[in-house]
């Protein structure tokens, strides 16, 4: 009688995943595709008829009590008389990837979600809580995401006896091979649903609209995405829900401007008010704060205020508020007023002014001469 333990280099007591384990390993080493010759394909035809045996708890127990199933069956043919399982080979090859072994779950993650919501640049500054409404799917209350109609429950399949795949047998060059395909009625779950929940037709998730509160943090930009775990949709058969992201989109502002965290704005100054120098109010997201412009300011000049710009979203602190000013030259003048300026140029000695050109860029000293004169 042959000898299958010591084919497959196992003791008598070897459980089954090491009996497994060492098929894996010599079939890696004796495939006729990886060691073609006769030899190899001798020894590969041996351990496979040791490993049909011994993988099989009945024609183990019969050969334990001295009776070989192929000794009994006139030594077989190929790969033995019964066939050998050509997914065991696929898994020596590829690690076990080649099939999934029993019954797969109903139960799946569910999808994540992306929506966009629209904010003011106010909320942007500071952060808000924001109501949103999205449409989702959720666990079934009728049937609490099992897909059976209430009292009853899932049925074996009388098909793959509730092992999720079906076995059929084909010969070929190496003999009576076995392959495993899920099965077509229970399509794989090893399980039917004799009666589907009238509610979600057995799917255990239903479409709903749901209203949800969302803290939208201070510093947020266009394209900022807000990750909410847990709140997407729930996953088939009462599967846990996948998650939602929320996309920013900030509404642009009609007087302010945001580049990075810093706030950009222009104030209109009277030709007068740049001259000679005011203070003024300016209505900011913090309140009206008070404007220092300084005599002799020029159009395009800057003010800064620090730290009334947009929160960090990262850090702390928040960035500045950075005012342009817009000198207004006056257009219509009294008679009183163009005598006035007639004055003014008189004094200046500016009544016939000689033209002086200037470099169209600054250069770097005039820049930097510019953010000084802003700070």
């Amino acid at each position: 009688m042959n000898d299958y333990y010591q084919d497959l280099g196992v003791p008598r007591d070897a459980s089954v995943e090491e009996i497994k384990r060492a098929y894996r390993r010599l079939a890696r080493k004796l495939h006729p595709d990886v060691n073609p010759g006769a030899e190899a394909e001798e020894q590969f035809k041996t351990v496979s008829r040791a490993y049909e045996v011994l993988s099989d708890p009945d024609k183990r127990r019969s050969y334990d009590m001295g009776v070989d199933p192929f000794a009994t069956a006139g030594g077989g043919g190929g790969f033995g008389g019964q066939g050998f399982s050509f997914s065991d080979v696929m898994d020596a090859f590829f690690g076990g990837a080649a099939t999934q072994r029993g019954p797969r779950s109903r139960s799946h993650r569910g999808q994540d979600a992306l929506v966009r919501m629209e904010i003011e640049l106010h909320d942007a500054v500071f952060g808000s809580q924001e109501e949103l409404t999205i449409d989702t799917a959720v666990r079934c209350g009728t049937c609490h995401g099992d897909g059976c109609q209430p009292g009853t429950g899932l049925t074996t399949c009388a098909l793959c006896g509730g092992r999720g795949e079906v076995q059929t047998v084909q010969r070929s060059f190496l003999g009576q091979v076995m392959t495993s395909r899920p099965c077509q009625n229970c399509h794989g779950y090893g399980s039917t649903i004799a009666r589907p929940c009238f509610e979600c037709s057995g799917e255990g998730r239903v479409r709903t609209r749901r209203t949800l509160t969302l803290r939208v943090p201070a510093g947020v930009d266009s394209g900022t995405r807000i990750q909410l775990a847990g709140e997407g949709e729930v996953g088939a058969g009462g599967g846990p829900a996948g998650d939602l992201y929320v996309e920013v989109s900030v509404i642009p502002h009609p007087l302010y401007t945001r580049r990075g965290d810093d706030l950009h704005c222009r104030v209109e100054l009277p030709m007068t008010a740049a001259a000679l120098g005011t203070t003024i109010d300016l209505e900011t997201f913090d309140g009206q704060r008070p404007l220092d412009v300084r005599s002799g300011t020029q159009a395009g000049d800057t003010v800064t205020l620090r730290g009334l710009g947009v929160t960090h979203l990262r850090g702390t602190g928040r960035g500045d508020l950075i005012v342009h000013a817009d000198v207004q030259t006056p257009t219509r003048l009294t008679d009183a007023q163009a005598d006035l300026l007639r004055q003014l140029a008189m004094l200046r000695g500016e009544e016939r002014p000689v033209a002086r050109m200037a470099p169209s860029d600054k250069g770097f000293l005039g820049k930097l001469r510019d953010a000084f004169k802003g700070a």
